[in-house]
């Protein structure tokens, strides 16, 4: 390492102020150069301590540099060293410029564009020149054993950082990686070159790629595809990070990407058969095959699916290759494959199973325009270091086509690379030039190395060209007719590599043809198996679904009430000495005085039991979200902090053998939900639970819950028991924080494809958790959860409840015993709207008026409800009662169906808020005045049928 880095700066410095005040006690090549005076140190960089501002060079030099003793040649190289030390101050700033800027003279551009340069790579900005550079030794800059001349050695420096690479990591933190990078560029570590054969299989592989995009260009003219051409060297460099993955011990990768280039990374880096992805353009993917959607579902367009292969590695091996589907929302997939990933580097379900980030690697495959633009990736970035997300590290790949569909950069982003974010996380990055092909494979060398070495993200920006329109029917010189101009007079990467290995004498003209002729008589053949088996399978449509078909309740284990005493137990037991907080003590020990079958249990105590249940039983669980630790309303606790000493400890974690994970979330929605979404993805069993601060935090996050968590099954097949908790519930404090959009989630409905629950008990709310860890169907489960009724008494159960029973999906009215022939009022609500009319203070004077719970509003529970109604012979009007305005809550999504279930005979009428623009009053008084109207509406105190 020189003496001059500038990540020694503050060593130096302390240095030269420990020679001030004892010479004897700083090492000699310090003292040295120390000794030759106040004003070559200031062209050094250093701040000259007082004592030696007036301090005579020849008073300190006997001491220093030129002991009484010294030989005349020994003064000689004293002066030597003083006259120098200016000139080597200069030098080691010009190889620092190199080290920070050389990346903006790096040939990075396919197309040729002129690099910006940088003024500090020219020796003149910093008063030298190479021929005074010509008398230094570059050992004393460079730190290392090397004879070369110091312009020799930066004549070097300067190939490596400003050929077809361009680094940047001089904006890392830690000065270890720093110099480990600098190594690793400097002396040409991970720049090994290609033997002969693997120069030949990189040109076969480069002819694959072409030859994929060639044939369907052709033979399926103007059809969609997003070709990969103009980045082609994506697939080897994925190759590389595959097979280097391999020898660093992964057994799986998980990738995401959007749509551009995805056809052909199924079919190299996923290995799906080419007849499959031809398939896809001869009227579907063969049923069976790796992109086969199986009913029900409506299936995706060719280039959103996603699949598993098994990557054969050289040498012998294999290695499981995932591709996780993605919407047209580009990004949205990044943090989903971090959850993906993240599940699978577990080696087990057990409380003490090993996490491993060398078992699975991560790989995001990103737009330019996109990873500039899109919040989701800095959501994404965060993640990456966070003890409940971290996954040892991330390859960024960024296929960079230097457009957005016609957006330049200069209208897309407001940094000079797309890169840039990455640096704000202190992330390394490369741009490499996508048509240099080894190159390319030193950048992927070098990131998987990082990884492997530093556990950290690692971010690559394959700089090429998009040699179509945004699609293959687009004409782009519409909008850039100079740079297409360029892009169809410019060679593809295949040719210039086999034109270099012919150079070379690695291949003759004839063996490049002969490896483009057998790859197009593979895609023919290919083609012909897609054809016969499209014509064996027929043009039979799928058949409709059922809106909401019928569910069969799950078989859940009842918990005993001994069980859920132990369990109750073991949720506040401390470790000795631990002290908790003596408010948050007295809570928790409610939950045990007297715990018996008719001891009351609030929601977060019913949670409590549910989850150590499942613990119990063996079922991993893992909470996440804003606060979910102690809760959004201090109702929860499932992780204890000592007061004297912030010790954590999580009772439940010692209960039972399985894995237990509460983790706060950062301040995000969609990324944090979205890994939660992957996380379930991946694993079978696990119980997995995302909370919202608010209900209404979870907007935020609407692409997640329309392009994955509702529509995921159907469109790709891919399933998730993901578990979301959403504060919900008017209490008069303003439009946020009130409602969760209840609405939006029941839009979503369709196909059985996920479950929406209100529920209005503690002990409803410990079975409908139960039943979501237990049910074989795989599905995303939606909670409104309350606030309010958190402390409520009257909204408590008994621990009977909990032991007995199971969820109900409708709940009727106890409270009318005989009198069930005289209502002749029915009311219909869910959730928290119930207390407000149970609770009213003349519920007793609505003597005609039944109120009745619907707890789950999809799957619409139809025959329960119809049941209900058959109880209650006399009824001549029925209302839907909400506090929500009439066009959000509940009412529009079960206004029909509630239609299908009254008897035509009977009115169906509506009780709720009136349309409006924002969901609630923002005081809280009109609020109060509001709220009780709507009691007394539902409950007709003027009279029957008044």
């Amino acid at each position: 390492m020189s003496l001059f880095d500038s990540s020694n700066a503050a060593y130096v410095q302390a240095l030269y102020e420990e020679f001030a005040r004892n010479p004897e006690a700083v090492p000699d090549e310090w003292r040295n150069f120390f000794a030759q005076g106040a004003e070559v140190a200031r062209e050094a960089g250093l701040i000259v301590p007082e004592a030696l501002v007036e301090a005579d060079l020849d008073e300190r030099a006997p001491a220093s540099a030129a002991p009484a003793t010294a030989t005349a040649a020994a003064l000689a190289e004293a002066e030597s060293v003083r006259r120098l030390f200016p000139v080597v101050a200069r030098a080691a700033a010009y190889l620092q410029a190199f080290r920070e800027h050389g990346h903006q003279r790096a040939q990075i551009d396919p197309l040729g564009s002129e690099p910006p340069g940088h003024p500090q790579l020219d020796p003149s900005f910093f008063g030298t020149s190479r021929e005074e550079l010509e008398e230094i030794p570059a050992s004393v800059v460079l730190g290392s054993d090397t004879h070369e001349t110091l312009s020799a050695a930066l004549l070097r420096l300067e190939k490596a950082y400003c050929g077809s690479v361009g680094y940047e990591f001089e904006h890392l933190e830690d000065p270890d990686r720093v110099s480990w990078l600098w190594e690793q560029v400097e002396t040409g570590a991970h720049t090994q070159p290609l033997p002969e054969q693997e120069q030949l299989a990189l040109l076969k592989r480069l002819t694959e790629v072409e030859g994929l995009e060639q044939f369907l260009h052709k033979a399926y003219l103007g059809q969609k595809r997003f070709s990969i051409e103009g980045t082609d060297m994506l697939v080897p460099m994925l190759d590389l990070a595959i097979e280097g993955a391999a020898e660093q011990g992964a057994e799986q990768i998980v990738m995401g990407m959007a749509h551009r280039g995805r056809l052909n990374v199924l079919a190299h880096g996923v290995c799906v058969p080419y007849d499959e992805v031809i398939g896809e353009f001869e009227g579907g993917a063969p049923e069976g095959g790796s992109l086969y959607v199986p009913d029900p579902g409506t299936g995706d367009v060719k280039y959103h699916h996603g699949a598993v292969g098994t990557h054969e590695v050289p040498g012998g091996g294999q290695v499981t290759v995932r591709l996780a589907p993605n919407p047209s929302d580009l990004e949205f997939v990044n943090p989903v494959v971090m959850g993906m990933a993240r599940a699978r580097q577990y080696s087990g379900d057990g409380r003490d199973a090993v996490r491993d980030p060398s078992r699975v690697v991560p790989i995001l495959i990103h737009g330019d325009a996109a990873f500039a633009a899109e919040g989701v990736v800095a959501e994404t970035l965060n993640l990456a270091r966070l003890e409940g997300y971290t996954t040892g590290g991330t390859i960024h790949l960024l296929v960079n086509n230097q457009i957005g569909f016609t957006t330049s950069p200069r209208d897309g982003r407001s940094t000079r690379y797309s890169s840039d974010l990455a640096k704000g996380y202190d992330v390394p990055v490369v741009h490499v030039n996508a048509d240099d092909p080894e190159a390319c494979l030193s950048a992927m060398r070098l990131g998987m190395e990082y990884r492997r070495r530093y556990h950290d993200d690692f971010v690559i920006d394959l700089v090429g060209y998009r040699r179509h329109g945004h699609n293959e029917g687009d004409e782009p010189a519409y909008t850039h007719p100079r740079t297409y101009e360029r892009i169809r007079a410019h060679p593809t990467v295949r040719t210039v590599w086999a034109e270099t290995l012919v150079g070379r004498g690695v291949a003759t003209a004839e063996q490049v043809e002969a490896i483009r002729d057998e790859v197009g008589e593979r895609m023919r053949a290919a083609q012909e198996k897609a054809r016969a088996a499209a014509a064996e399978r027929g043009d039979e449509p799928q058949p409709d679904l059922d809106d909401a078909p019928a569910v069969a309740p799950p078989t859940t284990p009842v918990v005993g009430l001994e069980t859920l005493t132990e369990i109750n137990e073991a949720a506040v037991r401390v470790p000795d000495g631990f002290t908790v907080h003596p408010k948050l003590a007295r809570q928790l020990s409610r939950r045990t005085d007297g715990f018996g079958p008719e001891a009351p249990v609030d929601w977060g105590h019913a949670e409590a039991l549910a989850l150590g249940s499942l613990l119990a039983e063996g079922i991993p669980v893992r909470l996440s979200g804003q606060d979910s630790q102690r809760g959004t309303f201090s109702h929860r606790h499932m992780v204890l902090h000592d007061v004297e000493t912030g010790e954590e400890h999580l009772p439940l974690d010692h209960l039972g053998d399985a894995r237990l994970e509460v983790y706060n979330s950062p301040l995000s929605e969609t990324a944090a939900l979205a890994f939660e979404y992957g996380y379930c993805v991946a694993v079978d069993r696990d119980m997995v639970l995302w909370e919202a601060q608010f209900g209404d935090f979870v907007n935020v996050a609407q692409p997640i819950l329309d392009q994955f968590i509702s529509s995921g099954r159907a469109k790709w097949n891919q399933h998730a028991r993901l578990t979301l908790l959403l504060p919900h519930g008017y209490e008069g404090q303003g439009p946020e924080h009130s409602s969760a959009r209840l609405e939006r989630f029941l839009q979503l409905c369709a196909e059985d494809n996920i479950r929406v629950v209100y529920p209005t008990t503690p002990a409803q709310y410990f079975h409908l958790l139960r039943s979501q860890a237990h049910s074989p169907e795989e599905r995303p489960l939606v909670v409104m959860t309350p606030k309010s009724l958190l402390r409520l008494p009257q909204a408590t159960s008994q621990v009977r409840e909990l032991a007995q029973g199971g969820f109900s999906s409708v709940i009727d009215d106890p409270d009318t015993g005989g009198r069930r022939d005289s209502v002749t009022r029915l009311v219909l609500c869910s959730g928290k709207f119930f207390y407000d009319l149970e609770l009213s203070g003349r519920r007793d004077e609505a003597t005609h008026t039944a109120i009745v719970r619907v707890e789950r509003l999809y799957p619409f529970p139809t025959d329960e409800l119809a049941d209900v109604l058959a109880g209650y012979p006399a009824l001549t009007e029925v209302f839907w009662a909400q506090e929500e305005p009439r066009n959000m809550g509940a009412l529009s999504f079960v206004g029909p169906r509630l239609r299908a279930v009254v008897p035509r005979s009977v009115p169906l009428r509506y009780v709720a808020r009136p349309e409006r623009a924002s969901p609630a009053e923002g005081k809280g008084a009109d609020h109060v005045a509001k709220q009780a109207g709507l009691v007394s509406e539902a409950l007709a105190l003027e009279g029957p049928g008044g």
